[in-house]
This record gives structure tokens, sequence and C-alpha cells, in this order.
């Protein structure tokens, strides 16, 4: 079994843990996702845009801080992929739809932010219905998002790309958003675990709303303790979003 096959058994919080222990390199870390990516990705249709070369850089440089000593978060290093109706600058943001396949988003949302001062690195965008409309991911323009256990079924929606990609070791923690169950649903299908945060706990800026008074930016990931991580790097106050709560972020220890 080769290393990249072992390391996608691993969760966010252990593949962390080794990279800033420095035991496995964030490039092995990627080398992990991508060779999944190459075995599975053109039956499942996890990812719309999928960025290879924007996920070395960015893992070659936080390399660069971990070799140097500097204090990291505690999912530094670890590959996460996004849905694809949250903003990411200089990154396709297309929503599934034909109408904004080629729309480069001029800035990042505040989740995309937060994961890029915590160290974790985005792998790309992932497939979703269009403009969240659906519970099934087959509604994408880019085509239907298939399930890992078995890709005559379902991966539910409109998350369903990351909840695919988690379950297909494609990432080891994916971003999705929730209005009525666009997280869970995908997550339950998938066989992974799934959180739709408090409204107001983590920002919606950047996120392209489906009813902006109920969604919610959630996590999709392995099991729980990988999503309570996640909360605790994504949540906290924005004054960018007059929905966000006043309070700082979660703290994961308190989780």
């Amino acid at each position: 079994m080769s290393q990249s096959t072992e390391l996608c058994r691993l969760t966010g919080l252990e593949l962390s843990g080794l990279i800033r222990k420095r035991k496995i390199s964030v490039k092995e870390a990627l080398d992990s996702v991508f060779f999944a990516a190459d075995k599975r990705e053109a039956e499942l249709g996890c990812y719309i845009t999928l960025d290879r070369e924007g996920a070395y850089a960015q893992g070659q440089a936080l390399q660069k801080r971990i070799d140097a000593g500097d204090a990291m978060g505690i999912l530094a290093g670890v590959p996460v992929a996004i849905k694809d109706n949250i903003c990411t600058k200089g990154l396709r943001t297309t929503c599934g739809s034909a109408i904004l396949r080629d729309h480069i988003a001029a800035y990042d949302a505040a989740v995309i932010e937060r994961l890029k001062e915590h160290g974790c690195i985005i792998t790309g965008k992932t497939n979703m219905d269009e403009f969240g409309l659906g519970a099934t991911t087959t509604s994408s323009f880019f085509g239907p998002a298939r399930n890992p256990a078995d890709t005559k079924r379902i991966t539910g929606g409109s998350s369903g790309g990351s909840a695919a990609a988690v379950a297909s070791g494609e990432a080891f923690i994916a971003l999705g958003s929730d209005t009525g169950g666009s997280v869970r649903n995908p997550a339950c299908f998938c066989g992974i675990t799934g959180v739709k945060p408090s409204y107001g706990r983590v920002s919606r800026y950047g996120l392209v709303a489906y009813a902006s008074s109920m969604d919610q930016i959630g996590v999709l990931s392995r099991d729980t303790a990988d999503a309570a991580a996640m909360l605790s790097v994504i949540s906290g106050q924005d004054e960018r979003d007059a929905g966000c709560l006043w309070q700082g972020p979660l703290e994961y220890g308190s989780l």
C-alpha cells in the first residue's frame, strides 16, 4: 500500500500533527489528495476546479514557515476543499452554473481568509447543485457528483461535491453551505460528518447566498473532532456580515 493511500486514512488533526512535527511534509499530504483525485475524480466529479498549482504553491510557502519553527494552527497543512459558491480570490467561483463558468472572484470570503491565516491548503472548488437549488448535486452545469461508495447513487446536495471529496480521500476536510440540509444531507449520504453551525457563528461574507436569512457555511469531515477543529478556525465575529455574532472565535478545547 502506497504512502499516499495510507495518508488518506488519517483525520485532518492527525495529519496536521504529523506535519507540524515534521514527520511528513505538506507536499506529501497534497500528493495523497491528488493521487486520490487522479484515481477517482473522472468518475466522481467532486470538483469543478481542481487547483493543483495553487495548492502546491501554498504548501511550499507553508513548509518554509514550519521548517523555520513558526507557530502553526491545529489544522496547518491540511488540504481543504471549498464549495463553489464561496468566493476565492483569483480562482473560479461558478456556483455550478453556466452563466458563471468563467467568473473569477475578486476577493476571498471571510472563511477563506481564516483558512489561509491558519495554514490550511485549498485544493479547489467542489461541485454543487446550480446556485444551491437542489438536494442531489445532479443539477450542476458541470455534471453530477457521484457517491464514492456506489457511483450509481447520488451524493445528496447541494454540497455533494464537498461530501464526495472527503469520503473519497480527495480532501481531508471540506466547506459547504447549508440552508435546509445542504451540508447535513450529503454528509449522511456519503457516510461522513456534517455540521451546520448556529446562525451567526460563521461569517457569510463572500458566500453567494441562496436564502441569506437561513444560509450558513458548514463543515464536512471524517469525524466530529475534525469538524470541531475546523469550526474553531472559521468561526468568529466579522463586521462585514451584519448577521454575525459579536463574539470571539470558538476555542477548539471548549467544544
